[in-house]
């Protein structure tokens, strides 16, 4: 099993397949994707030896992330891969949903079974303001399209000052009569945001205790799950979650760990470095592929220091997908 010296057993795996992204995210890409085209992703033999050994380590959930992992021609044969790779008994992608309404069929027909969507605002001005896309309507008719095939939705939304009022009473509104989850993250600082960091943080402490004084009750979070601390209404059909990445406690619960698109494992989104597993991926060794990784398990610490202000390797989100 995947477990560290501290206890804590990995059964989800964090799986980036690209780096690039077509939003300009005011938290993340505010100037747009910057790479230079020559990045050498996981390719698809890579991604089977990756799936393979997680699994047969115990992993039992796959998330697909980039960047934006609809921008790779092959996300339905990487799909296909994780949802068929024997261990693996859930396969959930991450998107901004900007090819959604084409492609969530094909999607869920490979063998997805659940769908993060990044929406950052439910009212389109504040939307096209945070991506620098007037995409809104497009996002919100694929989430409708992947509810009607049957898919366990999730929405994600990053709190910034200025918009969160807005978006909790928008939200609000919205989960009256749509069963998905939203799920309001804190924003977290990276390598190349403390300025807009500093001006926008917003804790959802206040957020909760506005939550809990309006009968949201705690929902037990289970062992596969993502960090969110979750919240259902008998009067709305939908739940709210909160990821306070800034909570004391936060890392205790840790389950999962990444790889990157260019194949390195990392042990926390803000660990110092990625630590290489290509010699093994390029041979397909996944016997000599869980030795190495087991090994490196060892390096792994008992939480972050992002109250400190560290934010190790991470120099931006689309790096990792969060």
């Amino acid at each position: 099993m995947l477990e560290d010296r501290f206890g804590r057993r990995f059964e989800y795996l964090r799986l980036s397949i690209t780096d690039v992204c077509n939003f300009r995210c005011t938290y993340c890409l505010p100037d747009g994707y910057q790479g230079n085209g020559k990045t050498r992703f996981l390719s698809q033999p890579q991604i089977a030896t990756l799936a393979g050994a997680f699994a047969g380590l115990g992993t039992r959930k796959i998330r697909i992330t980039g960047g934006e992992p609809s921008l790779r021609k092959d996300l339905t044969e990487i799909i296909a891969i994780c949802a068929q790779t024997q261990g693996i008994d859930k396969v959930a992608l991450t998107t901004n949903g900007f090819k959604l309404p084409g492609q969530v069929k094909q999607w869920k027909d490979a063998g997805l079974s659940a769908l993060n969507v990044s929406i950052d605002s439910l009212d389109p001005r504040q939307f096209h303001a945070i991506t620098g896309h007037n995409k809104l309507d497009t996002v919100l008719q694929g989430v409708e399209s992947a509810l009607a095939l049957g898919l366990k939705v999730k929405v994600n939304s990053v709190l910034l000052k200025g918009y969160s009022q807005t978006l909790l009473k928008h939200a609000l509104n919205w989960l009256k009569n749509t069963p998905v989850t939203l799920r309001l993250i804190e924003l977290m600082q990276t390598g190349d945001n403390q300025a807009f960091f500093a001006e926008n943080h917003l804790s959802g402490q206040s957020i909760k205790a506005e939550l809990l004084a309006s009968g949201w009750l705690p929902i037990m979070r289970g062992k596969t799950a993502g960090p969110a601390q979750e919240f259902s209404h008998p009067d709305y059909q939908g739940n709210i979650g909160l990821i306070m990445p800034y909570d004391k406690d936060f890392c205790t619960s840790c389950n999962r760990l990444r790889v990157s698109a260019t194949g390195n494992l990392h042990l926390c989104l803000f660990a110092e470095q990625g630590l290489s597993l290509a010699p093994w991926l390029q041979d397909g060794d996944i016997a000599g592929l869980q030795q190495h990784m087991l090994q490196l398990l060892g390096q792994k610490h008992s939480r972050h220091w992002l109250q400190q202000g560290l934010t190790g390797a991470t120099q931006q989100l689309a790096m990792l997908g969060g």
